[in-house]
């Protein structure tokens, strides 16, 4: 049956199994997705707060433009393309290979081991995979400070979505493509709520981390909304406790 018919039938129960005392379509998962930054790390660590500064000083060194007017253009390449990198791709034919090594360059010594989560993401059943619209060499630092990298199969960067950034819906559709899983089997936690529209439009059980995020409520709906998280360590512990 084609995902795409009827996006939000239960999974397969014969085929894939159901989880005892996990609540409604959460029973039927066993792909877990998650964002990274300000997802699996809270939103009060500011981690992007260098990685805004890296970018404006990237957007200003290569337009000649003063901090303020930099920042400008910066933002408006976020809003209209879903990255920075996107946009400057785009207007501008940056190698994305040079951007995101200037502008990943950060101190990680804001973020803190959670062991909380590391426990909790072993006890879900099935494949856990990162899901970033970060690069690869970024997400093994960030994962691996907080001290969970070894808690993920996979971690689907922008790379492997072609510079196509969530909430693009190629980039859903990618990630199912690429590791072999029907999207009604798969659950997805973003920080961006309105990342998680294209997610729940393909079947997918979406949980919003409202943690404060820039921006994180943009585009919020009820409608593509199944789960409203405040922090996910607590939110998985209660669920698989």
């Amino acid at each position: 049956m084609s995902m795409h018919a009827d996006p939000h039938p239960s999974a397969d129960a014969g085929e894939h199994g159901l989880r005892p005392g996990f609540p409604g379509r959460l029973a039927a998962v066993d792909i877990w997705l998650f964002d990274m930054d300000n997802t699996l790390y809270p939103a009060r660590a500011n981690l992007f707060s260098q990685i805004d500064r890296k970018m404006e000083a990237y957007v200003g060194n290569l337009l000649g433009l003063g901090r303020d007017e930099a920042r400008a253009v910066q933002k408006r390449y976020f809003h209209e393309h879903g990255t920075t990198l996107r946009g400057l791709m785009l207007s501008h034919s940056v190698d994305p290979h040079h951007f995101l090594s200037y502008v990943h360059d950060i101190d990680m010594s804001v973020l803190d081991a959670d062991p909380r989560l590391g426990a909790a993401l072993d006890r879900l059943p099935g494949q856990k995979i990162v899901f970033t619209n970060g690069d690869l060499p970024y997400a093994e630092k960030v994962l691996a400070a907080i001290g969970v990298l070894d808690r993920f199969e996979a971690i689907h960067d922008i790379h492997a979505m072609a510079y196509h950034p969530k909430p693009d819906a190629r980039a859903y559709q990618g990630i199912c493509d690429q590791h072999g899983f029907d999207a009604r089997r798969a659950f997805f936690a973003d920080d961006m709520a309105h990342n998680l529209r294209p997610a729940h439009a393909l079947g997918m059980v979406t949980g919003w981390i409202n943690n404060g995020s820039e921006r994180g409520d943009h585009g919020h709906s009820p409608d593509f909304i199944d789960h409203e998280i405040a922090d996910l360590t607590d939110w998985l512990e209660d669920l698989t406790s």
